[in-house]
């Protein structure tokens, strides 16, 4: 290869690099509790059995996601925009929802990110003092340097992520294979006293669907940056929403390849789940992967942490200056207050919930579950009534699964609230 072909070659990689943004931020906010401690808890208890069911999951929320995209890109307009558009209550029941979201969310994810934190300190720390440090590394990265520093930020965190992810895979992968198999069959997820898991499971796979009006958010900033298309948003759309998709698989692999027939119980505690999911990984794997196991962690759940407390603190802001008639200036002097905001609230979550980590986690995810197919509704109702760019407008087979996916997230939570109350 010339010079001058390399030299091209690296200049088309570092303008595609430079594209890439809402959809990087979607995947970084995305990969967190979902896949962690869902996805592995599922590999744990259930071997591969669960590997179908996150697929399918994926698939079906696949065109909420992407109505965020595909608005914003067309009309220039975020979806709340395109809320109070269809009218004022629609954007109202959207703000409630997302308050109460934002701050659960942002909780279950401090609390992680703080219990992850203290792994890496040599003496014993409370809870709550690791949560304040990673809060005020959150409150400093954003405050300081707002989108353009979170957009690089997550864009290092997920190539260290899947570099890292993949190499500890092959490496599990290699181990297992060399190893005699386990010789108890895993038990059946597909029982009604397992349905509570289940939700749990689905709740942030790959995560809360009011994620959608975080990218598309992001996605109409970046429009006034640079030159954005339809073709291009998509795509890093796609990359991004692809990579959460084969993390939840690799995670789901990591814990039936390594933590399923141990017969271990994982702690509940913050740090002591932490400790634990750690060590069971690197004594399996090898100490050479000790500290990469932690670190891997750590920056999957930081940068999840990063990216809600961002993206929320954003959607809120500009939920109230519409609801408000407020004009651009006060939208931006909003962000600071409700980002303060839910830096309190979610950190007064934490002293109640400092030890019962998954208790917290699976509350989050449960209130997801429920909260979903409502975000599903008004995506599919607001991106059916707009005239989109037509490399932007979903397909015949986007809209397929969009109807699919109201049928299973609505029928589901019906199941969910008769398992929950009447059985």
């Amino acid at each position: 290869m010339s010079y001058s072909a390399e030299t091209s070659f690296f200049a088309r990689c570092i303008a595609l690099l430079k594209l890439l943004g809402p959809g990087v931020l979607m995947a970084t906010a995305a990969v967190g509790g979902s896949h962690l401690v869902a996805s592995t808890q599922a590999g744990a208890k259930f071997g591969w059995q669960l590997a179908l069911l996150i697929l399918v999951v994926n698939l079906l929320k696949y065109p909420f996601f992407r109505a965020g995209v595909s608005y914003t890109i067309s009309t220039k307009q975020t979806l709340q925009q395109g809320y109070l558009g269809m009218g004022r209550r629609y954007l109202a029941i959207a703000l409630g929802l997302n308050t109460i979201a934002s701050v659960v969310n942002a909780a279950a994810l401090l609390l992680f990110a703080a219990s992850l934190l203290s792994y890496f300190i040599p003496f014993d720390i409370a809870i709550t003092l690791s949560a304040s440090v990673v809060l005020a590394l959150i409150l400093i990265i954003l405050l300081a340097g707002h989108f353009e520093g979170l957009d690089n930020i997550a864009k290092g965190i997920m190539g260290v992520l899947v570099v890292a992810t993949v190499a500890v895979f092959v490496v599990a992968l290699s181990n297992y294979s060399a190893s005699p198999a386990p010789a108890v069959a895993p038990p059946s997820p597909w029982t009604l006293a397992t349905l509570g898991f289940l939700v749990v499971t689905m709740g942030w796979m790959p995560a809360p669907i009011e994620i959608s009006s975080i990218t598309s958010l992001w996605l109409k900033r970046q429009c006034k940056g640079q030159a954005v298309t339809p073709k291009s948003a998509l795509f890093d759309f796609n990359l991004g929403y692809a990579v959460t998709v084969l993390l939840a698989l690799l995670f789901l692999g990591l814990g039936a390849l390594i933590l399923y027939g141990s017969g271990t119980e994982l702690s509940t505690s913050g740090i002591g789940f932490s400790h634990q999911l750690i060590s069971m990984y690197s004594s399996t794997i090898g100490q050479w992967a000790h500290w990469l196991i932690a670190l891997v962690a750590f920056l999957c759940i930081f940068g999840s942490a990063l990216t809600v407390y961002d993206g929320y603190a954003r959607v809120v802001a500009e939920a109230i200056a519409l609801l408000f008639n407020k004009d651009k200036n006060a939208r931006n002097t909003l962000v600071t207050p409700v980002l303060l905001f839910m830096a309190v609230a979610s950190f007064t979550i934490v002293l109640f919930f400092k030890s019962a980590l998954l208790a917290m986690l699976g509350f989050a995810m449960t209130l997801a579950f429920v909260t979903t197919p409502m975000f599903a509704w008004l995506n599919h109702k607001l991106v059916a009534q707009t005239k989109l760019h037509q490399d932007a407008a979903p397909n015949v087979v986007v809209k397929l699964l969009s109807y699919l996916g109201l049928i299973y997230l609505f029928g589901f939570l019906m199941v969910f609230i008769w398992w929950k109350w009447f059985s």
